[in-house]
């Protein structure tokens, strides 16, 4: 096993304890810390072996303006999304220590094609031809770090770019592939209370132009995109803050709806 190998393991044990124990650190250790964005990804790596399980799919975090500003981040960044963190609609999830406290509305597709590495840009006509369905979703972020605003973005590619708890719901009707998902409007919102709304433009543009990004991203950093993955890309609004008991609703209008409580 390399030096290097063997610190990205130890630095992911370390985030994964924090994610399994509900703690936190204030950051990884000088001789831990990703120097790029490529050790952040190898970090990641482990959260899979640690897992046990091929992993579900990917989520992109920080993919408007807001989000960038808001974790001190440079540009979007991709998380694994793991099978033992995914849920369906009408699941009770269990709130635990989650600091951050928010549930945001996303477009997930899923990949029907494997996409692998290669030294030329993936276009958004050859990715969205890979894509076999899409799909309401939500996800309840988490970081293992005490303030995640501040560690910066390569240790928050190694934290899994946020990654806590992910809801998909079933597929969208396919009229989802006419439309204009850039101005498709999203609502998140707590039965009874408040609301907040969004459109497919607040991820990158769009949604598809989000995908390409992930695509993208995955294939510079010599990682494979897998058939049957699904793909998160990212909060359509402004993230909703959540308490226990809450009842979550994320509405797409024609496209569908879903909803979870918090236990």
């Amino acid at each position: 096993m390399s030096n290097q190998h063997r610190k990205t393991e130890q630095a992911a044990k370390l985030i994964w304890n924090c994610w399994e124990n509900g703690k936190t650190i204030k950051q990884l250790p000088d001789d831990l810390r990703p120097q790029n964005r490529k050790e952040g990804y190898a970090i990641q790596t482990h959260f899979e072996n640690f897992s046990g399980q091929s992993i579900f799919g990917w989520k992109i975090a920080a993919t408007s303006l807001a989000g960038q500003k808001h974790i001190g981040v440079s540009g979007p960044l991709a998380g694994r999304l793991l099978k033992e963190r995914v849920f369906f609609p009408n699941s009770k999830l269990t709130f635990g220590k989650n600091k951050m406290a928010v549930a945001e509305p996303e477009f997930a597709f899923q990949m029907g094609e494997t996409i692998k590495p290669r030294d030329i840009k993936y276009s958004q006509a050859e990715v969205m031809s890979a894509v076999v369905s899409l799909h309401p979703a939500m996800e309840l972020p988490n970081s293992r770090f005490d303030n995640f605003a501040l560690v910066g973005e390569e240790q928050l590619i190694a934290d899994n770019a946020c990654a806590h708890e992910f809801v998909v719901g079933s597929k969208m009707p396919d009229l989802w592939r006419t439309l204009d998902l850039s101005k498709q409007e999203v609502t998140i919102s707590i039965l009874g209370g408040k609301k907040n709304e969004g459109v497919g433009a607040n991820v990158l543009g769009d949604p598809r132009i989000a995908l390409t990004w992930l695509v993208n991203e995955l294939s510079k950093n010599n990682i494979i995109l897998y058939a049957g993955s699904t793909v998160t890309t990212g909060t359509c609004t402004i993230p909703i803050s959540i308490n226990l008991g809450d009842t979550i609703v994320a509405d797409y209008g024609a496209l569908g709806q879903l909803q979870v409580s918090l236990d």
